[in-house]
């Protein structure tokens, strides 16, 4: 399932999604857009696929947008392409991770700048190596972000903390990023892929139906009152007692074992 920027493996039920233009620190330019868009709607739709993580290839996670190859036309005097088709691409992606039904899982192994931070952002969960930095570094080019980092940002850390972070466009190291919620856990950059896989491996192992169905009620909750949440809630576990998974988490729970989920 690999393609011209990405590179995409699965195994054992988890599909590793890597950012693949090292040379330009996983900048979004290129195919890459248009890659991972695939490779997230093709890994939704899988049944063999249960959790996905992303990472970047080379020593960063990704540096956003392509700032080199803007430079490049500006000297060349060639016209960019629309901004409304980037801004469509962009949002494909970004909405295509929110309704996947499965976890994705960052792996930050290092520079995560701009859109690149975002795209960490829009993920489920972020573990980070020791040595990853965080930036909202648009104000620096003169630009307010995008890929959902107005969105993202204060929901993670607060109002006044994302307007710093995004008007000062200052960077942030790895334990800073912990203490402000931004990731889940920082590791040492050796035990990253490992300490991600044993997460990953963890929730693949669990029932699909009620995880995707949690996944789904957190995000519509967080935009809803109580009583709709509630609801929400109740639809989810009305559609996961259906499944034969809830059946084996009883049976194990009397038999003193571990479940073994099936998603079905």
């Amino acid at each position: 399932m690999s393609s011209k920027c990405l590179l995409c493996a699965v195994q054992d039920g988890i599909a590793t999604l890597t950012l693949n233009r090292p040379e330009r620190l996983n900048a979004l330019g290129d195919t890459l857009r248009e890659d991972l868009y695939d490779a997230v709607t093709r890994c939704a739709a899988d049944p063999n696929v249960r959790v996905l993580v992303i990472t970047g290839a080379g020593r960063g996670f990704c540096s956003g947008g392509d700032v080199k190859s803007m430079s490049e036309r500006d000297r060349s005097g060639e016209t960019p392409p629309p901004s409304a088709r980037f801004a469509q691409i962009r949002d494909r992606v970004i909405l295509a991770m929110r309704d996947c039904p499965k976890p994705i899982i960052a792996a930050v192994n290092g520079a995560a700048a701009a859109a690149g931070m975002n795209l960490a952002l829009a993920c489920d969960m972020r573990i980070a190596s020791s040595a990853a930095k965080f930036s909202q570094a648009f104000v620096k080019r003169g630009l307010p972000p995008d890929w959902g980092g107005t969105y993202f940002l204060p929901r993670i850390v607060g109002t006044a903390k994302a307007c710093e972070l995004i008007f000062a466009g200052d960077t942030i190291d790895a334990a800073e990023a912990l203490k402000l919620g931004i990731v889940n856990a920082v590791v040492a950059p050796e035990e990253l892929m490992s300490e991600v896989y044993k997460l990953a491996r963890k929730i693949a192992d669990g029932p699909p139906v009620a995880i995707q169905g949690a996944k789904r009620a957190i995000y519509h909750n967080q935009d809803v009152d109580l009583r709709a949440a509630l609801e929400f809630e109740t639809f989810a576990q009305i559609v996961a007692r259906e499944t034969e998974d809830v059946k084996e988490g009883v049976r194990a729970f009397m038999e003193k074992r571990a479940p073994v989920f099936r998603g079905r």
